[in-house]
């Protein structure tokens, strides 16, 4: 019964490492829009030259816009990309207030490829507090909390639902996470795009 058992357990994870494996590539292209007919999105992008997306039907248009620290409220869900400090708080770098729809989105804390040993925490906002330094808050998010210190110079911006009458040529877009399709061609079901003279990454 115990080899069973056993082989059992074996079978499930080798099947869930082949759909993990499975999984298709993505990758992040940002740049200016050229052109969008309804459903394929050709970008301009600096690293990668012209490169068109397959926008799914149903494909999440978000507008980035710039925010001040005052939008930054008791409740809100946020994004900070941050530095550790040697008293185990985070000085942030950019924060960014994410749209109601999107509570909830990469929940936690890690690390943050934007620096070296920089640090990204997503959470709820639970108080504040201005301090000599800038303002400070606790994000909290499952299994703990973060202490954020946020400096003048920290970039602040905030999500706000879009639609895809915002992919105009010139404008300024990003998709985090276009997916490689088996046939070559690039697919998203979301894209941020810039708003006012904001470049999202």
């Amino acid at each position: 019964m115990l080899k069973r058992l056993m082989f059992a357990a074996a079978a499930l994870a080798l099947a869930a490492g082949g759909a993990y494996a499975q999984q298709p590539p993505s990758l992040r292209v940002s740049g200016t829009v050229e052109s969008f007919d309804g459903h394929v999105l050709a970008i301009k992008s600096a690293k990668l030259g012209e490169v068109k997306v397959n926008l799914t039907d149903n494909a999440a248009v978000f507008g980035v816009s710039k925010a001040a620290i005052d939008d930054i409220k008791p409740g809100a869900f946020i994004g900070v990309g941050a530095m550790p400090q040697p008293d185990g708080s985070q000085r942030a770098i950019q924060v960014t207030v994410f749209a109601e729809v999107q509570r909830g989105v990469g929940e936690g804390h890690r690390p943050w490829d934007a620096r070296p040993n920089s640090t990204m925490t997503n959470g709820a906002v639970d108080k504040t507090v201005a301090s000599v330094d800038g303002q400070v808050m606790i994000v909290k998010y499952k299994g703990g909390e973060q202490k954020i210190v946020v400096p003048p110079d920290a970039k602040i911006l905030a999500y706000a639902v879009g639609d895809k009458s915002e992919l105009k040529p010139g404008a300024h877009v990003a998709v985090l996470r276009a997916q490689k399709m088996p046939d070559g061609t690039l697919e998203a079901n979301r894209v941020n795009v810039g708003r006012g003279d904001v470049v999202p990454q």
